[in-house]
């Protein structure tokens, strides 16, 4: 499926089938060919939405997490979405961590992959270095467990990201925005049912956050995906969708019994 991006307003989306709202958000660096295969499996049954958050282009002294929550719910309001299956990866899940918070009458049910929020060994500090393309593919590879995930598009499109001065101001405002930004404290006040898929290699949030997220988020349910690095949904999208797909059939199987 090629996936077309529309344009309305200020907001640049994927749109892609009819039902419930799937609402993805990306990471920092996310492209939105990163969710080829949860758009291809779930536009069968879903309405699936992926808005384009504005890293690069977002005023200076709005470059951080509350500022892509402000963005986000400006996107929901525009589009007029309710009753959300929120789903976010790496900076996404800490927006969408924020998000849930911010409007829980919205969210009926969170997924966050490789989510940032309480650690990450980010891309920050000494990165980017501008005009090194071996040190950006490396850090690109160093996101997955199998370096051959990041392929020459997805290397190509960072280092034309880190070669900008402006995209490279905000890029290292959002880090060190997220950075201070733990939600340790306010995880333990989310209520809708949480499911955590994780990569068992993630060397950028770690197993060890996966189990802290699973233990301060009540009703939280997480799964490790083995040789898999920070973008399960890239490196091994069957097992990521089938994990998606039994947790959206559970928890609508309990919302019909009660």
């Amino acid at each position: 499926m090629n996936l077309q991006v529309k344009q309305e307003g200020e907001f640049q989306y994927i749109d892609e089938g009819e039902g419930e709202v799937l609402l993805l958000l990306h990471g920092l660096f996310g492209a939105l060919s990163n969710w080829h295969g949860v758009v291809d499996h779930f536009s069968k049954q879903y309405r699936v939405v992926i808005p384009l958050m504005p890293i690069y282009e977002m005023a200076l002294h709005k470059a951080g997490v509350p500022g892509l929550v402000s963005f986000i719910e400006d996107f929901v309001k525009f589009k007029q979405l309710s009753n959300l299956s929120l789903l976010g990866n790496s900076l996404g899940g800490h927006v969408a961590l924020v998000y849930t918070l911010k409007n829980s009458a919205k969210v009926k049910r969170l997924v966050l992959t490789g989510s940032s929020g309480l650690f990450e060994d980010s891309m920050g500090g000494s990165f980017p270095k501008r005009g090194n393309y071996e040190y950006v593919k490396e850090r690109v590879e160093y996101t997955f467990y199998n370096p051959e995930t990041a392929t020459k598009e997805l290397v190509d499109e960072v280092f034309d990201i880190t070669n900008s001065n402006a995209k490279c101001l905000r890029i290292i405002a959002i880090a060190k925005s997220a950075q201070r930004h733990n939600m340790a404290k306010d995880i333990t006040n989310i209520k809708v049912p949480t499911l955590l898929i994780w990569g068992l290699n993630d060397t950028i949030t770690p197993p060890l956050v996966a189990h802290e997220f699973n233990r301060l988020i009540p009703h939280s349910e997480l799964y490790f995906i083995d040789k898999c690095g920070h973008a399960p949904m890239m490196e091994h999208p069957e097992r990521f969708n089938s994990i998606l797909d039994k947790f959206l059939a559970n928890t609508k199987a309990r919302e019909t019994a009660t």
